[in-house]
């Protein structure tokens, strides 16, 4: 699977409600160019929520073109995931776009990747980005101890920790939620 550098992007499902979010920084190479990017995105009405890591132009192509997935297949999460991943994979143009995605709607929670991955992460967590392994410690931690925190919560908590260990994550955050 492809390493995304420069941002964290968390997604957890916890007693009904799914949460994702991330940080707001950009960066041009070892400079921070914006602090403030949204990252995280509510689409089809509310009913999904996508996240990126990578390049921004690139995210940001991978999103419309996944939201053109979602309309296409009526919603369905997965097969529109299932369809971009093998476009992303075998378009000439798509396949050099170098970026990463969580996906989630009330029922799944996933991670693509343009080498053709769609993965449903364990424990109903998914993070990625440079510092998504600190998140996913941090959430995985929190969802096994912290019972009693919204997933809203788990997710910010989470991305705080990120944000305090690595460069490239700060504490600039945006979180959405389905319910």
């Amino acid at each position: 699977m492809t390493t995304i550098h420069a941002t964290t992007v968390v997604g957890i499902r916890h007693n009904g409600q799914i949460a994702l979010g991330a940080d707001g920084q950009a960066t041009m190479g070892n400079t921070i160019a914006k602090s403030n990017v949204r990252k995280v995105r509510s689409l089809l009405n509310g009913k999904v929520l996508a996240g990126f890591a990578g390049s921004t132009a690139d995210a940001f192509t991978l999103i419309e073109r996944f939201e053109e997935k979602l309309n296409a297949f009526g919603g369905n999460l997965k097969r529109a995931a299932i369809e971009l991943a093998k476009d992303w994979r075998t378009d000439r143009y798509l396949r050099r776009l170098e970026a990463m995605m969580i996906v989630a709607s009330k029922d799944d929670l996933l991670i693509i990747s343009g080498t053709g991955d769609v993965l449903e992460p364990d424990h109903d967590v998914a993070a990625i980005g440079s510092g998504g392994t600190y998140a996913q410690s941090a959430a995985l931690a929190l969802k096994k101890h912290a019972t009693h925190l919204t997933a809203e919560e788990m997710v910010r908590e989470s991305l705080h920790i990120a944000a305090d260990i690595c460069i490239y994550t700060n504490h600039n955050l945006v979180l959405e939620t389905i319910k």
